[in-house]
């Protein structure tokens, strides 16, 4: 089983930064890819960042391409996410996810079995 704890959320205001950890439990964490997912109240939950185990192959939603950084460390089997130049309209609750195969690769909820609670990014304008 796979465990997956976000951290780093909070209130900022527009323009500001903010730097998500998700901390992972339960498996070789360096084996898998992992992403970033979030969900606004009223909307489905997207997509917004995913990074391959290397490290070598990153996608991001256009909405925070040039703003958010995906990176992981494998030793602290964490992934982060570095947000910067945020908006109001990433508000949202930011959710990390794990595959459960390590080959898996996905930009979809689908692609991911694995979830975390959950920390709440709000931005003011």
């Amino acid at each position: 089983q796979v465990q997956l704890v976000e951290s780093g959320g909070g209130l900022v205001q527009a323009g500001d930064s903010l730097r998500l950890s998700c901390a992972a439990s339960g498996r070789t964490f360096s084996f898998y890819s992992m992403a970033w997912f979030r969900q606004a109240p009223g909307k489905e939950r997207e997509f917004v960042a995913a990074i391959s185990w290397s490290g070598s192959r990153i996608d991001y939603a256009d909405s925070v391409k040039g703003r958010f950084i995906i990176s992981r460390d494998n030793a602290k089997m964490t992934v982060y996410l570095r947000m910067n130049s945020l908006k109001p309209e990433d508000t949202a609750v930011y959710y990390c996810a794990a595959p459960q195969k390590p080959t898996a690769w996905g930009l979809t909820r689908e692609a991911y079995n694995y979830w975390g609670q959950g920390t709440q990014v709000t931005v003011s304008s």
